[in-house]
């Protein structure tokens, strides 16, 4: 057994020895002293009998609350993957993911030399009103210094961050100034996005990545398609690579706009919960814009409602790998102390019926995280042939198209991942984040130049004037990372394109890298490609005469 594995049962082992030694002692009680612990015999409150127990007559002081919070995680872990415990500390950042806005000061930062970096002040935040500037770093915080190789980036945000209204003392070394700068800062609300670009990519078509799915999503989403549809918008491309999920509501909301009324969206079933069933109201504003849907090995859960909802009504082309296999509903349920737990409570399905929730087993959280890399050695991301699926959970969508239950959303059309250009050399720099380290440093030294550029265009043609990879071979060749010339040149224009698209994503922001990125992504290309050909719309599969066509079940 791996320690890993071995330290994950720790917990359970101690409980179950635990409950041993009081059997035992109980038994020799009953024996020599006559005393009994009625207690234990029961079945139905039997937690709560071991906690007063060991309360009560354990040999060491026990710390109780400890005990619990230790406990709740691997109780939880017996049952599935998505089952959680969330402590009271942590809970706030959790749901501020989701939320649409978190309380802070309004900065972007990185951690680089044991000190926080200034990446970026938000627009119209606490930090841009009082002076802060992208480059500053962060020595003291409320007159204690704040730097040092105790310092992460949860440390840092758990400082920063705090409730509406509070200040926080900040004193910054500044590159064009000898002496600290003192700032007082009010904290307030700060907007989080959930949708990370939306712009024409062409004169006809438009893009739109949505990173997760929250509170805000379906206005965000709204928003985008007015700016697009302002532009002549004549299809889009909904990018949902990557996105782990979020909300259901969200979720569905943003199918409906793109649904005729009484069209199914997703229906959800559990033992104690019976079916609930979504229908499109017919009230979206997209019923019969071209669409195509982009989605990876980790879009998961609210991605995946999305993506089959549009497959499975034949209304959109889905394009990329398959998707993750996230098919199971949390019900949220908060505690008086402020933790809280995401319980298991229903299976979500597609509307040709499929449920895609891959195969897990009870307890086995590690193996169940680690698909992915099974996924991987077997191909899956480089052929669809490798990708072998069950026969016995074949569904069909309105048109008669087959799809496939129990594993995630196989998409239409299936791009491979691109390995073109990857060597041992860019692995071990990436895998150091040596590219990252590199970009910031290289952003953070000619910031006053960068910010100059306009956009991603001007930057780009900017940085190929300056031997940015040539630089970039010395500094790796300082970290440890030996030159390797028929390595780094077969790798010399993913290695550019990854370091001009740091410094472009440091200086300009997500937007502009994203706009950055897609000019060479293969996926993107080819939703792109689709469009143009008017390929959006699946059409019904051709039959021979006589053959009989899949039914749902």
């Amino acid at each position: 057994m791996s320690t890993k594995n071995s330290s994950r049962f720790t917990p359970l082992i101690i409980a179950i020895s635990i409950v041993a030694g009081i059997l035992i002692g109980t038994a020799y009680a009953k024996h020599y002293g006559g005393s009994k612990l009625g207690i234990i015999n029961g079945s139905t409150n039997k937690l709560n009998a071991l906690l007063r127990v060991i309360d009560d007559q354990y040999v060491d002081t026990v710390n109780m609350a400890d005990l619990v919070e230790e406990a709740m995680p691997q109780i939880l872990a017996e049952l599935d993957p998505h089952s959680t415990y969330i402590p009271a500390q942590k809970l706030e950042e959790v749901n501020s993911e989701l939320e649409g806005s978190f309380s802070g000061i309004g900065i972007q930062f990185t951690i680089q030399d044991d000190t926080v970096h200034v990446n970026s002040v938000i627009s119209g935040g606490p930090s841009e009103k009082v002076g802060l500037m992208a480059g500053d770093r962060i020595v003291m915080v409320d007159d204690s210094l704040f730097v040092g190789k105790e310092l992460t980036n949860e440390k840092a945000m758990r400082t920063l961050k705090g409730p509406k209204g509070t200040e926080v003392k900040l004193s910054v070394k500044r590159a064009t100034e000898k002496q600290l700068l003192d700032f007082v800062i009010t904290r307030g609300d700060i907007p989080q996005n959930t949708i990370d670009a939306a712009y024409m990519i062409d004169d006809d078509f438009g893009y739109i990545q949505v990173a997760k799915f929250g509170r805000t999503t379906h206005i965000e989403l709204l928003n985008a398609i007015a700016q697009l549809q302002h532009q002549n918008c004549k299809g889009v491309i909904i990018d949902l690579r990557d996105n782990t999920g979020g909300y259901m509501e969200a979720a569905t909301r943003m199918v409906n706009e793109f649904l005729p009324a009484g069209q199914l969206i997703v229906y959800t079933e559990g033992r104690k919960y019976p079916r609930d069933v979504i229908m499109a109201n017919g009230t979206g504003s997209c019923q019969k814009m071209p669409l195509v849907v982009l989605i990876n090995e980790t879009s998961a859960s609210a991605s995946e409602i999305f993506a089959g909802a549009i497959q499975d009504n034949d209304r959109g082309t889905i394009v990329g790998r398959r998707s993750f296999g996230k098919g199971l509903v949390q019900q949220p349920i908060d505690f008086n102390d402020g933790s809280a737990i995401r319980l298991t409570i229903a299976r979500y399905h597609t509307p040709s019926g499929r449920c895609i929730q891959r195969p897990y087993e009870n307890g086995k959280d590690s193996k169940y995280e680690m698909d992915w890399i099974t996924r991987y050695e077997h191909g899956e991301f480089f052929s669809k042939d490798s990708i072998k699926q069950d026969e016995t959970l074949r569904y069909s969508t309105s048109l008669g198209r087959t799809v496939y239950g129990g594993g995630g959303i196989m998409p239409d059309v299936f791009v491979p991942q691109d390995t073109t250009g990857v060597s041992s050399y860019l692995i071990e720099v990436g895998n150091k984040g040596l590219i990252r380290q590199f970009g910031f440093q290289y952003s953070d030294r000619n910031r006053s130049r960068l910010q100059e550029l306009e956009n991603e265009e001007e930057m780009l043609k900017y940085l190929q004037r300056q031997n940015l990879i040539e630089q970039f071979i010395r500094f790796a060749d300082s970290k440890g990372v030996k030159r390797r010339n028929l390595l780094i040149n077969k790798s010399r224009q993913l290695l550019g394109r990854n370091l001009y698209g740091n410094v472009i994503y440091n200086i300009l922001g997500i937007k502009a890298y994203i706009r950055y990125a897609n000019q060479s992504d293969d996926t993107v290309l080819k939703a792109l490609d689709i469009l143009k050909k008017g390929e959006a719309f699946p059409k019904a599969p051709e039959t021979v005469e006589g053959e009989e066509q899949p039914q749902a079940v």
